[in-house]
Parts: structure tokens; sequence; C-alpha cells
């Protein structure tokens, strides 16, 4: 670990942030000396790291999970930190260079401005102002429509969370992204009591114009679905946030001389997941919900997912207490060797035929007993970001991991080669169950792969700087978890990414 020189101004700094002085010197040792990247061995292909279920198995998975949704607490986890600033990048494209005055997109866009579910609001506001959306666009005021969409002038949509952005219009209404969240949610997370809980992590900025929203909205929903939310939020904490340092590792200080400190990425978030009590959760992007008309399919392979992890996971139980129960035996041990083999899909090491009965014991144990997650992938259709693959770690074993592009050596042939042959990508469709076999919650900051780091050049104030992302949420930061990838339908990913992703069939 490296000394890092700090005035007393500066570690008053770092304790305002609430960031341990022992994180602080761990960041500043990464930029230092960066971890190397992910060696990786193979992509994971269907029935090779990916179970594609059968037709029974689906049925049964889904039984099995309606079954015991009465008696189990279930949430939903929604990630909803950032700004839908970068969804409206060609439309703030178009605004700052006055494109639309200029040629056919003009017209383009009004053709399309009623298919927008946000268009209704639209009109509203032209009327506010005593104008009419017909007399903009016959006048080719297009500038003036992009303010009233994207600034403070009307909608300011380009400064809110996407969400609060309207993303479906139905005959009598239109929905936001949390709304469709909060419909999707009764389909699959509601218990005992008819009981349905949300959870939803979003920026400080933001809290208050989510929770405003949330309170008008829930007994609408509640008594059109017959459920009782109990809905909740946190934001991602300024301990997380990480020390940006120059580009000779010296800590990066503003022109008052400052330390300038960044969001730690969306691993961030596993402090938020810590402190959720449930026996499953659930983790669904916001942007990615689709209108009632498909809801059913999606639904559907929740409930096949999360099935899917109960039936692992009393396996898992059933072997940790036959585990702890038994004297050091060949019988349980070979039997919970051969599951955490054919089903966990574990690599074991080497070395395991000649440990003694005892070390095997206690080698099985920590294998089962850990976090679990069951992760949808659906097959890759050329959507950025991470994919499922087979990860050989610094023991030489083989693990299942969700590798980011950034995690890896692409100037090396081969990696380079084996990211491009990846058949599936993750689209944030996870199940986890973070309670052990006693009931008791697992501690998930126990089982974060801290050199999971992915280190950037940023600016800031036209000068460069290094910045650190900790272990993604589904990256790293849940890198020794119990892994398993099933594979799900296209359908049920459907994200919205750019405003005209709300254009396409599958939001109409």
């Amino acid at each position: 670990m490296i000394t890092v020189n700090l005035s007393e101004k500066d570690r008053k700094r770092i304790a305002g942030e609430g960031i341990p002085m022992e994180k602080i010197e761990g960041q500043m040792d990464l930029f230092a000396h960066p971890p190397r990247p992910l060696r990786l061995d193979r992509p994971c292909t269907a029935g090779d790291g990916i179970r594609v279920l059968s037709d029974s198995e689906k049925t049964s998975f889904l039984s099995l999970y309606e079954n015991r949704a009465g008696s189990l607490e279930a949430v939903k986890f929604v990630p909803a930190s950032g700004a839908a600033s970068r969804m409206f990048r060609d439309w703030f494209r178009d605004l700052e260079d006055d494109r639309f005055d200029r040629s056919e997109e003009g017209d383009q866009f009004a053709r399309r401005l009623p298919l927008y579910p946000f268009h209704d609001d639209l009109l509203a506001l032209a009327a506010a102002k005593g104008r009419t959306l017909e007399d903009l666009i016959s006048g080719e005021e297009y500038r003036e429509i992009l303010e009233l969409i994207l600034t403070e002038k009307g909608l300011d949509y380009a400064h809110l969370p996407k969400a609060l952005l309207k993303f479906h219009t139905y005959p009598d209404h239109s929905r936001t992204s949390l709304e469709e969240h909060l419909v999707e949610a009764a389909g699959y997370v509601r218990g005992a009591k008819n009981r349905c809980a949300l959870h939803v992590t979003v920026s400080e900025e933001h809290e208050t114009l989510v929770r405003n929203l949330a309170t008008r909205v829930l007994s609408r929903y509640e008594s059109r679905l017959d459920v009782r939310y109990d809905f909740s939020l946190s934001i991602q904490s300024p301990s997380t946030n990480t020390i940006a340092v120059t580009l000779e590792n010296e800590p990066f200080r503003d022109d008052e001389g400052n330390l300038l400190f960044r969001p730690g990425g969306h691993g961030a978030l596993l402090a938020n997941l810590n402190r959720i009590e449930a026996d499953l959760v659930f983790i669904k992007n916001i942007d990615n919900v689709v209108p009632d008309s498909l809801k059913e399919e999606t639904i559907r392979y929740k409930k096949i997912l999360g099935g899917f992890l109960l039936r692992v996971q009393d396996e898992i139980f059933r072997h940790l207490s036959l585990l702890e129960r038994a004297a050091p035996g060949e019988a349980p041990l070979d039997a919970a060797a051969d599951f955490c083999r054919e089903t966990l899909l574990t690599d074991f090491p080497a070395a395991y035929a000649a440990f003694t009965p005892e070390k095997r014991k206690s080698f099985l144990v920590a294998l089962l007993n850990r976090p679990i997650r069951v992760c949808g992938m659906v097959k890759n259709e050329g959507e950025p970001g991470g994919g499922p693959f087979w990860v050989i770690d610094e023991d030489g074993r083989r693990t299942l991991q969700i590798v980011e592009e950034a995690q890896i050596d692409t100037s090396s042939e081969t990696q380079a080669r084996t990211w491009k042959a990846s058949t599936h990508f993750n689209p944030v469709d996870l199940v986890c169950g973070i309670r052990n076999h006693r009931g008791e919650k697992f501690d998930l900051e126990n089982y974060v792969d801290p050199k999971a780091v992915i280190i950037t050049k940023k600016s800031h104030e036209g000068r460069d700087l290094k910045a650190l992302e900790i272990p993604g949420l589904w990256n790293g930061g849940m890198a020794l978890w119990n892994t398993l990838f099933v594979e799900v339908p296209g359908v049920t990913f459907n994200p919205v990414k750019t405003v005209f992703d709300l254009l396409r069939p599958e939001h109409q």
C-alpha cells in the first residue's frame, strides 16, 4: 500500500465525504499499480455456461415460483440514478446547430411527434403559452419545440431521470418508466397479503421528484392491480465516490486546490443492495420496460428465473445441512462435489483430490455458502455492453463472470478474438438469493472482487485526469457469488437508450 501525502484540509474533505482513509489509500494504490485485465478463457454459449431450459423445465420452474411466492419476501430493485441527458444527445445537437431549419430533418421530426408518449404534454404546454403545436410546426419553429421538450422552458426532459419520462401511451393515459415498473412488479413480486415491494435507487438531486411521482400514482395502481405497494428509495452514498488523480497518479486538485471525487459507477449500488432485506431480489434497469401488451412474456420469464433459483437454492441448502450434520465421510462430500461441478459449474483445483476429508468439507461449505444469482442472457444482436464469459482467475480456475470490454486487454489478439466470439449479451435481468440456509442475510461486501476496477481517462475544467470505477454491481461486485446463466428470449429486453427507441414497435 502506498503512502498518500495529504494536508489536514484534504483529510477533512475526505472525512466529509464519509470515505475511510484506507479506501483512499487503496484507490491510490490501484492507480499506481493497476490490476491485470481479466483473462477470458472462452465465451459462455448455449450448453457451455448458459443453460437453455426445456419447455417442461420452464413449466416446472414457473409453477414452483408461483406456489412459493406467497411465502417469500421478494423485492424488485431498480437502478435509476442517471439523468436522461444521453437519451437526447441527437436532439441536443440539433438544438445547438439549428439543423432542423436547414434540412428535411424538421419535417421528419414533425411527422413523428404524435408518436411520442409526451405529445399530449407538448400540446398542453404550447396552449399554455398561447400557441398551438400545429402553429409551431407549420411555422417550422422546431427549435421552440425542442426547447419545450428538453429545457426548463417546458418538460425539461434532458435534466430529469429516466424514471420520470413518459415511455408509453394508453387509450386513457400515458405512463412513465417508473409507473411501468410498478405495474410489472405486481406481476411477479406480489407476496403475502398482496404486498408488492419495489426499491428504486436515484440520485440525490432527483430524490424528491421521484418520491413525489410515486406519492401521486401509488394509490391509483394499488386500486387498479389489487396490490399494496411497499415502495422505497435510496441514493448512492457519497462514501462510494472515488478520488481522481492526475496522469502522474497524484491527487487531482481543482482550480481552488480541492481534491476531486467522482461517482464510483453502478458498482457503488452494492451498498444500497446490501441494505435490502428479502429472500429474493429481482434486478432490472429503469429503461428496460414494455407496455402492457408485451408484459405477459416478461413476467413469465421472471417467474421462471425465480423458480430456477429456488430449485438450485433448495439443493444448496440441502447439501449444506448434510455437510454440517455429517461426520467427514465420503458420501455427502462426493454428492456435494458433484452438485458443485454439474449444477454450479464450479472448476475445482487440481489439488482437490489430495485434500483430507475435513479440508474437502471446508472447501465445499465455502463454495456453497455464498449469495446466488441467476442471470438471464439474451442472444447478442449487437447491443453495446457486457456479456457472459468463462474467466481464468489468478489460481488458474475458471469461473462464470459477466464481463465488460473495458475489463480485458483488447490489445491482445487472442483476448480480442475471444471477446468478439461472444454469442450472448447481459440485459441486466437478475434474480438474487441473498440469505443463507439459516435465513441470515449475507454481507454482500464479502463477495466482491476488489481488483475488478476500471480506470479511465476523463477531464475536469479542461485538464486530463484518471478516474476509477469500482467493481460493477453485476461484474466485480458479484464476482464471488454462485452464478448461473440462463437463456431468455429477446422479447424480454427492450431498453430505451435513445429517444428514438420509443418509436420502436415494442414501445408503441
